[in-house]
């Protein structure tokens, strides 16, 4: 395993799991919660045989990397992803997000700007800005989140069950799209997160990434699917293009938040051509 140190927690390194494949341009990809690198099983082959240098990494917090007790935010995960950039020297990379990942890509373009990045993708991701205000009523009730909370915090492991059953809509895909076997290992991976990171991402869920997302000035691909039950694709994708320059956006139909998973097939080829594109 490789790792990035990014920080120190008392006498031990706060460090960052990596894998880097391939040759080409890079492309870096960010997982959602409460997952790791693993979850990006059909998406890495397909990018390496098309000829992209791929980089996957672990959150802190969950997968490989270090599980210190703090910095569950984004700002700490945009400067963690910021450090992986440069230790690796990328330029020119294509950054792809994940779910709670879209975050990342969305803080890092704000704060750090485009240098070393030609292309973003959101897929199935948080953004705009997930919880309902006076002047963001297509968002999610508070409620919904801290219910989540209590779940967790009241048997985090059971939580879990039902999260990836909705995750994949396992009840009208399970032996069609997904198996048992996937939710297992889902299953396990989550399991063996930090219980702080677990709990704390989901208040880190709650940033307003809108300003961030305005100051995003290279092509954007928006993927999300019209059968998401985790991130409703009308709180969440749909809107995202508002905000954004320059942006294509794609539903995938009948796909479900794990549509990296569920809709490999459909979800590589929409990447892999916006990857063609010239700027």
């Amino acid at each position: 395993m490789n790792y990035i140190t990014v920080g120190k927690e008392n006498s031990g390194n706060i460090d960052i799991n990596y894998e880097d494949y391939g040759a080409g341009k890079p492309v870096v990809l960010i997982h959602g919660w409460p997952l790791s690198l693993r979850s990006w099983e059909k998406q890495i082959p397909a990018l390496i045989n098309a000829g992209y240098r791929v980089i996957a990494y672990d959150r802190r917090g969950f997968g490989d990397s270090s599980q210190p007790a703090s910095g569950y935010n984004y700002d700490v995960f945009a400067d963690d992803l910021h450090r992986v950039m440069n230790k690796l020297n990328l330029r020119d990379a294509t950054i792809v997000g994940f779910s709670m990942g879209g975050g990342e890509v969305a803080r890092y373009l704000g704060k750090y700007g485009s240098e070393r990045v030609s292309k973003a993708v959101f897929m199935a991701a948080i953004p705009p800005y997930l919880i309902k205000t006076a002047d963001n009523p297509e968002g999610i009730d508070s409620s919904v989140f801290e219910g989540m909370k209590k779940a967790v915090i009241s048997d985090r492991l059971a939580f879990l069950s039902a999260f990836f059953s909705n995750f994949y809509n396992a009840d009208l895909l399970m032996g069609k799209r997904v198996s048992e076997e996937v939710l297992r290992v889902s299953w396990n991976i989550g399991a063996g997160a930090s219980p702080i990171a677990t709990l704390d991402c989901i208040s880190a869920w709650l940033m307003d990434f809108r300003a961030d997302l305005k100051r995003i000035d290279v092509p954007v691909l928006v993927m999300h699917g019209d059968a998401d039950r985790i991130l409703p694709i009308v709180s969440t994708g749909k809107r995202t293009p508002e905000f954004i320059k320059i942006c294509r956006f794609v539903t995938v139909e009948g796909a479900p938040h794990g549509m990296n998973w569920t809709h490999a097939e459909e979800v590589n080829r929409e990447l892999l051509a916006f990857l063609k594109e010239g700027k």
